[in-house]
């Protein structure tokens, strides 16, 4: 049983004062800027496909030397500027008084203040901008996207939002697991009897491991990604390998959506470039490969043109460069099928639980 209360992974809570402290930072800034008769200006690392590069050593994409400036000067300009500035200040609002709010928000919350956005989308992109520029991530400022991953086993956590500090709870206490939202993602682990993470694609598996005592049979921690993994997702992942030392495993379709899926659990995305702490290199895909769907006759459908394209974009890709990954791009597109998670249940319900999960746990 580990059993040492740890500090999150360089003080969550460290992380967010520093966060706000960037933001004021910000706001001074552009401040003293006009108190001396300047127009405001910033410049920010260039978000551009040219300035995202691949670094071996992180084993993630990172922003390269090249910057942008914004400056009220160019009437062009004033509006994303502006809205960066609300959306400062907004965030501040947050960090102060230590509240959250979903991404969604946000973009609601602006028309109170007569602040414009097209839609969500452009909202999102200068919540982005504000990444960029402070170097400090959203959920640091309290922002978070739409709960729908979920997290199932014997971790005991110790919340530290507000109202709920100090109390603790296992995350075996409800049956369909506990959603990673931010009061979770920002908890102090306590204990924890497990020595392995199984993170799952889908959430029909997810509720059949819990039904199967995935978790108690394999000592294992399970976490539902409900597709791409969202960023908090990925950062609890993250903290789960990096503080408690657990080896991470990935479950997902055998297709290429799903090796994508776990290579952004892996080494990250290009749209994350800005960002660091949301990767865990050591984490091994597990499955579903394409060699799977030959050595176990799984049930399969054509693979589209849709899936033969991403496949050529993976294999020219630096993150994919490795044995295993060429291998299984190479047997997708010669076998040209795929397969759904669910496709062992034509051995039974619980095949995957009792050969298939095993079988790869060993392997390793």
């Amino acid at each position: 049983m580990t059993e040492k209360k740890q500090t999150t992974d360089y003080s969550a809570i460290e992380k967010k004062k520093e966060a706000a402290t960037r933001l004021v930072d910000f706001g001074e800034t552009l401040y003293t800027q006009m108190t001396q008769n300047e127009f405001p200006w910033i410049t920010m690392p260039s978000r551009s496909i040219e300035n995202i590069i691949y670094s071996p050593k992180l084993r993630q994409y990172i922003l390269g030397d090249r910057r942008v400036k914004r400056s009220a000067r160019n009437i062009r300009h004033i509006r994303p500027l502006s809205q960066l500035v609300w959306t400062a200040f907004f965030a501040h609002h947050l960090a102060t008084n230590r509240k959250t709010s979903t991404l969604r928000d946000v973009y609601y919350s602006a028309q109170a203040y007569e602040m414009s956005f097209k839609d969500q989308s452009e909202s999102d992109n200068v919540i982005i901008d504000l990444e960029t520029v402070t170097g400090s991530a959203r959920e640091e400022f309290n922002i978070f996207p739409e709960e729908r991953s979920a997290v199932f086993g014997d971790l005991t956590i110790e919340y530290t939002v507000p109202g709920y500090e100090g109390r603790r709870m296992n995350l075996t206490s409800h049956p369909d697991g506990l959603m990673v939202g931010p009061a979770l993602t920002y908890s102090e682990f306590v204990k924890t009897s497990a020595n392995k993470v199984i993170a799952i694609e889908k959430g029909g598996l997810f509720t059949r491991f819990i039904e199967e005592n995935v978790h108690t049979k394999h000592n294992a921690l399970l976490v539902l990604t409900a597709g791409q993994a969202p960023r908090a997702t990925r950062h609890f992942i993250r903290r789960l390998n990096k503080e408690l030392e657990l080896p991470v495993y990935i479950l997902t379709d055998g297709d290429p959506w799903g090796m994508h899926i776990a290579m952004v659990i892996i080494s990250g995305s290009a749209n994350a470039a800005h960002i660091r702490d949301l990767t865990t290199p050591d984490a091994k895909w597990s499955g579903v490969w394409a060699t799977d769907i030959q050595s176990y006759k799984l049930p399969s459908i054509p693979l589209t043109e849709r899936d033969v394209k991403r496949l050529h974009e993976l294999q020219r890709d630096p993150r994919y460069k490795e044995k295993l990954w060429q291998r299984e791009i190479k047997t997708f597109m010669k076998i040209g099928k795929k397969a759904e998670q669910e496709a062992f249940s034509r051995y039974g319900l619980t095949y995957i639980v009792d050969e298939y999960l095993p079988a790869k746990l060993e392997a390793d």
